[in-house]
């Protein structure tokens, strides 16, 4: 028997959690009192110093929101986890990794939200961070809040950071990446955090899906505009994969396709020369950009160099793709 086509990509909203949750594989099995993953890496602090960074990736429950892109699920639990597991998750992976001067606290969807991060452990949590300087967690705009406020007094005076998905503002592919956000929610949600001296940082997305390469390099840099008006003090470049189903499945439609090497370059260089605040590049998984195998150590060792510190080197030469 054929195969039934692909169908397309909902325009209505409500259409859009089915077709997304439809295109999913398995989720991964997962402990609810360990991490599902942690590490330390060098990353350029606000002040210019390149200090030691601690990332625990914290086993939850899943993000509420269902949005095109995200892949993050494949890493979350389907039930609440009990109090005092994020607790033990953290003690965990702290007794495992090397010394650092920040965290990020990062749990494949928003800290604030009550059912994956519960509110009773948050004092918990402070105290075992109380000795970095910086913490960081991640939000959706729609949950920073109250809880936000909580966790901020609980830390001091270690510095708290709430890192929020802007994605895109393209005013089209933005809607349809079923975030349920509009620009303007993003940019209340960062106006309430400056005024509580709660420093922002902010992900892009380079070549969302819905643009082709050149819109992507285009978009990227007003997206990095926006966050900056917006009083990010750190904007990461995320260059957007394959890898959760529904985006093999847009794919097939022809309407995503993962961005070259050289557009999150270009994406990475143009928000160094803006001189506004530090950007990143998301270097995970990076192989997978590049089309030629000659020249990827090198190209990926600059991009390396620009994270920590914000120059731009020029690109090596290459005579198979230069």
């Amino acid at each position: 028997m054929p195969s039934m086509p692909e169908m397309d990509y909902p325009e209505r909203p409500a259409e859009r959690d089915r077709w997304i949750l439809a295109r999913r594989a398995a989720r991964n099995a997962l402990d609810p009192r360990r991490p599902y993953a942690y590490l330390v890496e060098d990353e350029r602090a606000e002040d210019g110093a390149v200090v030691p960074v601690a990332t625990v990736f914290l086993t939850n429950r899943e993000c509420p929101w269902r949005c095109l892109m995200c892949d993050l699920w494949q890493n979350t639990l389907t039930e609440k986890v009990p109090p005092g597991a994020i607790p033990e998750q953290i003690d965990y992976a702290l007794a495992r990794l090397t010394s650092a001067w920040q965290i990020k606290l990062y749990n494949s969807g928003s800290f604030f939200d009550s059912q994956a991060i519960p509110v009773e452990d948050y004092e918990a949590i402070a105290r075992r961070v109380a000795g970095f300087e910086r913490v960081v967690v991640e939000s959706h705009p729609a949950l920073v809040g109250p809880r936000c406020v909580q966790l901020r007094d609980l830390l001091h005076p270690a510095r708290l950071e709430v890192a929020m998905g802007l994605e895109t503002v393209h005013p089209e592919a933005g809607p349809r990446l079923n975030k349920r956000m509009t620009l303007d929610q993003f940019a209340r949600a960062a106006d309430f955090l400056q005024d509580l001296g709660v420093a922002l940082r902010v992900f892009i997305l380079v070549k969302p899906p819905f643009l082709d390469e050149a819109e992507a390099l285009e978009w990227a840099v007003r997206s990095l505009d926006f966050a900056f008006d917006c009083g990010a003090t750190v904007a990461a470049l995320i260059p957007t994969r394959f890898g959760n189903g529904a985006m093999e499945a847009l794919g097939e439609q022809g309407h995503f396709s993962p961005p070259a090497l050289a557009t999150l370059e270009a994406a990475l260089a143009a928000g160094i020369a803006m001189g506004r605040r530090r950007v990143f590049a998301d270097l995970w998984d990076l192989e997978r950009f590049s089309n030629c195998g000659h020249c990827f150590a090198a190209r990926a060792e600059r991009l390396r160099i620009m994270n920590l510190h914000q120059t731009i080197p020029p690109l090596p030469s290459c005579r198979y793709c230069f």
